[in-house]
């Protein structure tokens, strides 16, 4: 075969294999005009009220493309037998009470991470067999603000099974109840561990998503299916009623296709639940008036913004070292002063040493354990218990092909000792004298960073991040991340939508016309 004539054969392999997934492509535009492809919060509320669109037929489209969509992309695990009925509540409401009256997120359908407690006919197992059937006591803080706000909950989606902290040799998007989830992009990795609620997003299976972070997980998912992401500061959003790994990292954060809808999401679901005590203390960095307000086009003049050139390694790739030289051009046009060649001092250590697995494996045991035992009803009640039942249902849980290994490690810790104390000492010296310090010394809005790769940094000290999709490479999605000290997420939001509307580079999978 021709070289030239195969590299582009195998350049669309991945549209050729979609169209033949999808025979047909549902409709996206409805007998009143509007489109529903790539709609945004506001664009959806707008329909709503010039009646070119009820959210029964918003909830309808959707359920059609997750019919169609899901069998290939596997991103959503359980879709709500109630979303009609809740979709039909908020068409009523709507009729019912004065324009201008509801929230934004009224009658706007929302797709959960499995890992994130609904107190309603859908599961939450976090993608695990051994979790199926269990009961909850509440629905999860951040859904009950969505529910407050008339939010639709429309599903749960797919992740990697239980956040990626069952198996190391799991491949990122897997679990057991949903298989192996795909990116729209390319078939192939979505990263993890929301990867469901990114692939969904990306594909338009729902207006909006939730997705959990506690290194990463939001951020790289985001990044790898061409959508944003927000990972908040640490307590900003509660945990409560979520299948944690980690109190001390553990974040809720909304995946949307723009910034403006992740920014929507978050003034909803951000604020004190008095399940989880971190929230009061962040409390104090939500401003009055929500986050919306800093959806500035000029969000990015006068930001400082740090350049940590250790994360623009990429070897030969011109490709990249071109388009993230056009980016940084391109926050120097909109007003930013960049800040270039900064040094994080102890970076090697921070990447040489394992001190953070050592807290996760501990934390991960304590609260995972503390979790199950609320529950109203389980299979299982204890870490040991879901270990025992992999054991016992080893073809369910693919046992054999993927283990339990970090499990494993985690039952083996016994609380807190000399080497746990240890290791939570090294991250908090590693935050102040490190990232905090960088941050302050050069008066830094935020550092801004390619891909996902900064997740680390943000996750040790619980900062916020926002990843926003800055390019294709061969067809798969790459973003941005700008990352910042905690309480920073209306500098964050300034600076990720005005970078979003000077590019506009997002672009929906091929298998959507």
């Amino acid at each position: 075969m021709d070289l030239t004539r195969a590299s582009s054969f195998f350049q669309f392999l991945p549209i050729i294999l979609l169209l033949v997934a999808f025979p047909y492509i549902l409709p996206t535009t409805l007998a009143t005009g509007f489109s529903i492809k790539e709609a945004t919060v506001q664009d959806l509320q707008l329909a709503f009220q010039r009646n070119q669109l009820t959210s029964r037929q918003l909830v309808e489209f959707y359920l059609n493309q997750i019919k169609v969509q899901n069998p290939v992309l596997k991103a959503v695990l359980e879709v709500n037998p109630d979303a009609l009925t809740q979709a039909d509540a908020a068409d009523r409401e709507r009729r019912e009470k004065a324009p201008g009256s509801l929230s934004r997120l009224h009658g706007i359908p929302i797709l959960v991470k499995d890992n994130i407690a609904t107190k309603d006919k859908l599961n939450t197992t976090a993608g695990s067999y051994a979790l199926l059937g269990s009961v909850v006591p509440r629905d999860a803080g951040v859904v009950t603000k969505l529910r407050k706000a008339g939010a639709i909950i429309l599903g749960k989606a797919t992740l990697s099974e239980w956040s990626h902290q069952r198996s190391s040799n799991a491949p990122s998007g897997w679990n057991a109840r949903g298989g192996q989830g795909k990116n729209p992009y390319t078939l192939d990795d979505p990263c993890g561990s929301s990867s469901g609620s990114a692939i969904s997003a990306a594909a338009n299976l729902v207006t909006v998503t939730l997705g959990t972070e506690t290194d990463g997980s939001i951020l790289c998912p985001s990044s790898m299916n061409s959508v944003v992401g927000i990972k908040p500061t640490l307590g900003l959003t509660s945990r409560a009623a979520v299948v944690p790994i980690s109190p001390r990292q553990d974040s809720v954060g909304p995946i949307c296709r723009t910034v403006s809808d992740a920014a929507y999401v978050l003034e909803t679901i951000a604020g004190i639940d008095t399940f989880d005590k971190e929230t009061i203390e962040a409390s104090k960095y939500i401003p009055r008036g929500g986050y919306a307000q800093f959806l500035k086009k000029d969000g990015l003049r006068g930001k400082r913004l740090g350049i940590v050139r250790l994360y623009y390694d990429f070897g030969n790739d011109t490709f990249l070292h071109e388009t993230f030289k056009l980016h940084l051009k391109t926050l120097r046009k909109r007003g930013a002063v960049l800040v270039d060649n900064l040094q994080i001092d102890n970076i090697a250590e921070i990447l040489s040493t394992p001190s953070e697995n050592i807290a996760l494996n501990f934390e991960f045991k304590l609260s995972l354990n503390a979790y199950l035992k609320d529950l109203v009803a389980s299979p299982v009640k204890s870490l040991a218990d879901v270990i025992a039942f992999n054991k016992k249902h080893p073809k369910l849980e693919k046992l054999d092909e993927y283990g339990q290994d970090l499990m494993l490690e985690a039952e083996k810790t016994n609380g807190i000792g000399k080497a746990e104390k240890h290791a939570l000492l090294n991250m908090t010296r590693w935050s102040r004298n490190g990232f905090e310090k960088v941050m302050k010394r050069n008066k830094l809005d935020a550092v801004v960073t390619p891909f996902a790769d900064f997740s680390g940094i943000l996750a040790i000290g619980g900062y916020p991040g926002v990843i926003v999709p800055a390019g294709y490479e061969k067809g798969m999605p790459f973003g941005i991340c700008f990352g910042g000290l905690k309480g920073s997420e209306p500098k964050l939001i300034e600076i990720a939508y005005s970078f979003e509307q000077a590019t506009l580079i997002r672009k929906p999978p091929p298998l959507r016309k």
